[in-house]
């Protein structure tokens, strides 16, 4: 399977932005999906993830009420809505997914896409 993310930008703190993950080369329906992402110099991060059915959420403490996770199976593409942004928020977005269970590990996701970078001017 092939993720591919997209959508990232530049945008002013307060601003919005919608990332999204387009899926090749199998069905969505089958993997749960994250969002990560790495700031210069820091580790990759949990942000959110959704299960295969869209049932469950997770979100990291500092994006909670700001991020909503979301998926169309039909459309093969997972989304990530983002609002209220900080200049905390820059880093390089990265899609995964995996077939077993939902995580904020990023261990456990075996497909990756290729990032889509993201920038909060203050």
């Amino acid at each position: 399977v092939q993720l591919q993310a997209f959508g990232g930008g530049l945008v002013q703190t307060g601003g919005s932005l919608r990332l999204s993950c387009a899926v090749s080369g199998r069905s969505l329906s089958s993997y749960n999906m994250a969002w990560f992402r790495q700031a210069p110099g820091k580790e990759r991060e949990f942000v959110a993830a959704i299960s295969w059915s869209g049932d469950r959420t997770y979100y990291t403490d500092s994006v909670k009420g700001r991020v909503a996770v979301s998926r169309d199976n039909a459309k093969n593409i997972g989304y990530l809505q983002m609002s209220s942004l900080k200049p905390e928020d820059t880093a390089v977005y990265y899609c995964a997914a995996d077939v077993r269970s939902i995580s904020r590990k990023r261990s456990d996701y075996d497909y990756w896409g290729q990032g889509t970078q993201v920038t909060v001017s203050s």
